[in-house]
């Protein structure tokens, strides 16, 4: 028997995934990628994430599916709609489960795993709305919720008892301390405190990302320049995006395409490295380099020179500019 449970790098879809394998069952955890997740910060670390620690510690094997372009196309217009912010929560559960559908045949599985608890989230786990889900994505009965089993209709797993009902649970609500105590009873010892897992519920990112949305192509690359720095909007379609560290500074030179323009001060002066988009006229230029040279340490100077020139070029240009001041940049803001 083998079953593909859904993992998101949460305590509670690894609990899902840990309970039906301690029954014997094989199971594969299926992780879907893609550009909005929250960076697991523990990923650079020795023995990887906390999701691949997790696959070598319990003997499950983890895939990971990107679904980026069809996450996409569907955040343009999502049929429920958003949440708070921009956040598509039903949807893109629905988009997630019919990816793990697809694949139960090609990889020998005959039902779904989730780590959902009823009524834990506003919008996506109430009771009539994992219903609508499953329905829209086609796997009423195929999908085992572990964690809230008990507080829900019976699956074909539990009917034809692959999967022991009674050692399954009856969690609910937004309390985690049940799922904390059975993480610690289930052996696993290194899981994420409770946050939010997806970038489009923070308010000041779904601002940018409305802007975005309106002006430019909602690709990969605009999305990565999005997660870095501070985003300024130049002339009628422009966009500038101003490092706030070493770290972004690099990012941002990667994140450069053909039509870009880089600007950073001259070696003489610290400051910043900035990504123009979308920059045509003198005027944007000019623009530019006066956001630049407001984050520049100018050492009481008035001005400073700000190199710049088309991205992937060794031809550079220099133009003297005075820092832009506060009030000028809350304008532009994004």
């Amino acid at each position: 028997m083998k079953a593909i449970a859904m993992m998101s790098g949460g305590l509670d879809s690894m609990l899902a995934a840990k309970i039906i394998k301690d029954m014997g069952i094989d199971v594969i955890g299926l992780y879907c990628s893609m550009p909005f997740s929250l960076r697991d910060k523990s990923a650079s670390q020795p023995g990887g994430s906390l999701l691949q620690k997790f696959s070598a510690q319990t003997g499950i094997d983890l895939r990971v599916l990107d679904i980026t372009d069809d996450f996409l196309i569907m955040l343009k217009h999502p049929k429920f709609g958003y949440g708070a912010h921009l956040n598509p929560c039903i949807d893109c559960k629905i988009l997630m489960f019919k990816k793990a559908r697809q694949l139960m045949q090609e990889w020998g599985a005959s039902f779904l795993v989730s780590g959902e608890v009823v009524g834990q989230r506003p919008m996506s786990q109430q009771r009539r709305t994992m219903q609508q889900i499953d329905s829209q994505a086609q796997i009423a009965g195929l999908l085992l919720r572990p964690l809230s089993a008990k507080l829900l209709e019976e699956t074909i797993a539990e009917k034809q008892g692959w999967v022991r009902r009674h050692m399954l649970y009856d969690f609910s609500g937004r309390s985690r301390k049940p799922q904390t105590d059975l993480a610690v009873m289930r052996g696993i010892i290194e899981f994420h405190q409770p946050a939010g897992g997806c970038l489009l519920t923070d308010p000041h990112f779904s601002d940018r990302l409305t802007d975005l949305m309106k002006r430019d192509k909602l690709d990969v690359n605009n999305i990565s320049l999005l997660k870095r720095g501070r985003h300024y909007r130049v002339g009628a379609d422009g966009r500038l995006i101003v490092g706030r560290d070493e770290r972004d500074n690099r990012a941002i030179e990667q994140l450069a395409q053909p039509g870009d323009f880089i600007f950073c001060p001259s070696e003489e002066i610290a400051g910043p490295t900035a990504l123009g988009r979308g920059i045509g006229s003198d005027e944007d230029i000019a623009a530019c380099c006066g956001i630049v040279c407001r984050y520049c340490d100018l050492n009481g100077k008035p001005d400073t020179a700000i190199a710049y020139g088309p991205a992937g070029s060794e031809c550079r240009y220099s133009r003297v500019a005075a820092p832009f001041t506060e009030e000028e940049l809350v304008k532009i803001r994004i």
